[in-house]
């Protein structure tokens, strides 16, 4: 099922909840829920019914409440998990049932104890169950970066058969190198003959730093759905996210032909809504919504920037909701970054002049990580 729109589904509010310390209440929940709807997403993975009566609560609330966006439930290949996320899904307007087992014969032995066979026939069995619910079903096949391909594909076959529309296909640990995932997703859509009956779904973990590389790869390997999470956040080393792969397909539109439903004015202000109710700080120099992402403290890149932005900046800052680019004045900066910081604040000089301050600034920053407004008034009134 090829086609240029790639769908965002986002699970900051089911697996990125995953991440140790992180508690949200109804109404923060509700209030990222809205925030994801208006970012554009596709669908929100809102819960896990039947873990908790809050994620049963959640993912009620959230179909209710979110009219313009796919709300997703998540559920083991269980009888009992899809009746329950049926039930809560039942006021939505366009209910998903996410349902599914592991693949590897490390998860099939280990965690669930089950043949290859026995597997399958429980995965087939939970699809034709959800279908009393809803036609909207995905089938995840966990640890599928580690799994046997010829099973993988039957897997897909079957389950498609069976009635499910999108498959997921995660790398659960972040083991698979991008060009091993870009060949896993390319593979099930070349063998499986009823491949093109479904949207392939990349998921995958940052154990390795791999996540958003691993679903570009995915991408282009014919995955035609994504699963986030705002700022990346998740369990262990967190989810791909949101943010870095929207851009990555954005930026590089002439590379990838594809496009999205997000409105990337909005980033900033939603990693810093999902950064404050999840009190999950992101780092400074974290892609696309970091601090440090759009701000420039060596002299040579000043300079470049301030003669023209894209030396230094494949990203205009207010393509994701940034003012703009920032100078940051230390003892690595130029003068060209100085005396255009001196311009913002009104001050000019003849050269002479400013060669005088910009030593002065010099031996100031020696003593500073950063050199402020304060103290750039204190060396001109000096």
């Amino acid at each position: 099922m090829s086609t240029n729109r790639v769908i965002v589904f986002d699970t900051t509010l089911r697996d990125g909840e995953q991440s140790p310390g992180v508690r949200l209440s109804m109404d923060q929940k509700l209030e990222i829920g809205r925030a994801l709807q208006d970012l554009g997403v596709d669908v929100v993975e809102a819960g896990f019914p039947i873990s908790s009566p809050g994620d049963f609560e959640a993912v009620q609330m959230l179909g209710r409440e979110l009219r313009e966006v796919q709300v997703c439930g998540l559920t083991r290949a269980r009888e009992k998990d899809i009746d329950v996320a049926g039930e809560a899904l039942k006021g939505a307007a366009n209910p998903r049932i996410h349902t599914g087992l592991g693949v590897s014969e490390n998860h099939l032995q280990h965690k669930l104890r089950m043949t290859r066979e026995q597997a399958l026939e429980v995965g087939t069995k939970a699809v034709r169950h959800a279908k009393n619910y809803t036609d909207n079903i995905e089938y995840f096949m966990e640890d599928s970066g580690r799994a046997d391909r010829d099973y993988v594909y039957k897997v897909v076959e079957e389950v498609i058969k069976a009635g499910a529309t999108t498959i997921n296909v995660p790398d659960t640990t972040g083991y698979t190198y991008s060009e091993e995932y870009r060949a896993l997703i390319k593979g099930i859509i070349d063998n499986v003959p009823n491949s093109d009956k479904a949207i392939f779904s990349c998921h995958c973990h940052n154990d390795l730093g791999m996540a958003t590389a691993n679903t570009l790869a995915g991408v282009l390997g014919g995955a035609r759905q994504v699963e986030v999470t705002v700022n990346g956040i998740g369990e262990r080393a967190g989810n791909t996210s949101l943010e870095e792969v929207v851009m990555s397909l954005k930026i590089r539109e002439d590379l990838f032909g594809l496009q999205t439903g997000i409105q990337t004015s909005k980033l900033l202000a939603i990693s810093r809504l999902v950064s404050r109710l999840t009190g999950m700080v992101v780092q400074r120099n974290k892609a696309v919504v970091g601090a440090n992402a759009y701000a420039h403290s060596s002299g040579i890149h000043q300079d470049g920037v301030l003669k023209e932005r894209s030396t230094y900046e494949i990203i205009d800052p207010s393509m994701v909701g940034a003012e703009k680019s920032e100078i940051i004045l230390t003892a690595r900066s130029g003068r060209h970054g100085l005396k255009h910081r001196l311009a913002e604040l009104g001050f000019h000089f003849t050269e002479e002049r400013f060669e005088d301050i910009y030593q002065r600034f010099l031996a100031v920053a020696d003593t500073k990580s950063e050199v402020g407004d304060e103290d750039l008034q204190g060396l001109v009134s000096a």
